[in-house]
């Protein structure tokens, strides 16, 4: 004799117009006095049963899961959505185009419930045969970022991504330096452009891109104080820059530097120049004070930078303009001041670095590889046994 099931077990029966078997449960009543019940379908009864279970297990464990269709896409989705509001656009165009790119193409039709330690772990295996480590870590942190915020709006019980190791990646584009011959070039070609003024005060004095994108004409003085005792040059003050808040990076990246005359010559030259941009732009030119400006006053972008910069470098003898950047202006600074025999500890106050260690681990290749200091004193002291 067939076995009746027990009160509150449920019904199972097949769904016709479904095609699949659906088992049903009760869990008595909502305040309204409407009955709650959870459901879970399956090709077999075995399988409907065993949903059914998992269902009722996420209910007695508090978590509103999301429903089985919920897929790593709408995680990622929602999370570019909803989880990135207040960041600059810069973070939001970045992690945009790297989920898009690398994310959702390859894990997007997964269902988040159904998404493993295993898949991501070959998901990051494939990626890091194309990708390099840091671009690794971008894509793994997108992901990363979008199932914890589907973890915590209970779309899933835990996130898997959080146990799994990123793999190193393929070697990135490694930066480089302008020896002087290739500095000089550069300097020259630029000379009859709109960035010059751009590209001598980033080469001589080592400001970052996104420093100079933001400095403004109430931030250089080009006259210096001559009265003052003693007398101040002509210096700039990198107390600004494009990232969010418009704080520079560290707090030791906030500092006043003073300009080589080739510099103030180039930004009085500039000033000029944007004089006229200005009153031909007439009503069309918006004032930000910013001393690199488009045509009509609008602030640069870094596309906008690198773009100017490989035009205005197109001539110079010994340089591929498309392999160099505006960033690297400011390697080549810290390389050139260290084959002039600046310590360390200086090149790392130009630059605005937190410490030498910074300064060594970022710029290792451009930094004077022989310390001759010891060797030299060792000489003098030991002069007469070296002689004989």
């Amino acid at each position: 004799m067939t076995k009746r099931r027990s009160r509150g077990d449920g019904s199972l029966f097949w769904h016709e117009a479904r095609q699949r078997w659906v088992a049903v449960a009760s869990l008595g009543y909502d305040p309204s006095g409407k009955r709650i019940q959870k459901r879970a379908s399956g090709k077999t009864k075995t399988e409907a049963k065993a949903k059914l279970k998992e269902v009722l297990r996420d209910h007695e464990d508090g978590l509103a899961i999301a429903p089985t269709g919920y897929t790593v896409r709408d995680a990622v989705n929602d999370w570019l959505m909803f989880g990135l509001v207040g960041r600059d656009a810069a973070t939001l165009s970045a992690c945009t185009s790297l989920s898009r790119t690398h994310v959702i193409p390859s894990l997007g039709a997964r269902k988040l419930r159904d998404l493993s330690a295993e898949d991501v772990d070959r998901w990051l295996a494939v990626k890091a045969k194309a990708l390099s480590t840091r671009t690794l870590q971008g894509v793994h942190s997108c992901l990363n970022r979008a199932v914890k915020r589907a973890m915590a709006r209970d779309k899933v019980k835990r996130n898997v991504v959080e146990l799994c190791s990123i793999p190193k990646g393929q070697p990135g584009r490694p930066s480089k330096a302008l020896t002087l011959a290739q500095a000089d070039a550069v300097l020259t070609a630029a000379s009859n452009t709109t960035m010059h003024a751009y590209v001598v005060l980033a080469l001589l004095t080592g400001a970052r891109t996104e420093e100079l994108r933001a400095l403004t004409w109430d931030h250089v003085f080009l006259k210096g104080k001559p009265d003052a005792s003693p007398p101040i040059p002509p210096y700039i003050a990198v107390w600004r820059s494009v990232r969010t808040g418009g704080d520079t990076k560290t707090r030791k990246s906030r500092r006043t530097l003073a300009l080589p005359a080739r510099c103030v010559v180039a930004l009085w030259k500039h000033w000029e120049e944007q004089g006229w941009d200005r009153l031909s732009a007439g009503d069309d030119w918006t004032e930000n004070g910013l001393v690199f400006a488009s045509a009509v006053g609008k602030a640069l972008d870094s596309t906008n930078v690198r773009r100017a910069f490989r035009v205005a470098i197109e001539k110079a003898a010994g340089v591929n303009a498309e392999e160099w950047t505006p960033r690297e202006l400011r390697h080549s600074f810290v390389s050139l001041l260290s084959d002039s025999g600046v310590p360390l500890e200086e090149i790392s106050r130009l630059v605005g670095h937190s410490g030498t260690a910074v300064t060594e681990e970022v710029y290792r290749k451009q930094i004077r590889p022989v310390i001759q200091t010891g060797a030299v004193a060792m000489d003098g002291i030991f002069k007469q046994d070296h002689q004989r």
